[in-house]
């Protein structure tokens, strides 16, 4: 395995984002978001005050 210093990782990095495009950074925005709202809706459901 070779050893990369950390300023070529990072331009390695850099340069396979540039490939992919906006596209997935969008993708994974959206399911980070989505993924907030199941959570806190799925935490806040069990404080609802049951009027039975």
């Amino acid at each position: 395995m070779q050893y990369h210093p950390a300023p070529a990782w990072l331009a390695e990095a850099a340069s396979a984002a540039e490939q992919q495009g906006p596209g997935m950074l969008r993708i994974v925005l959206i399911v980070m978001i989505l993924g907030c709202v199941l959570t806190a809706w799925f935490l806040l459901r069990g404080y609802r005050r049951k009027d039975d």
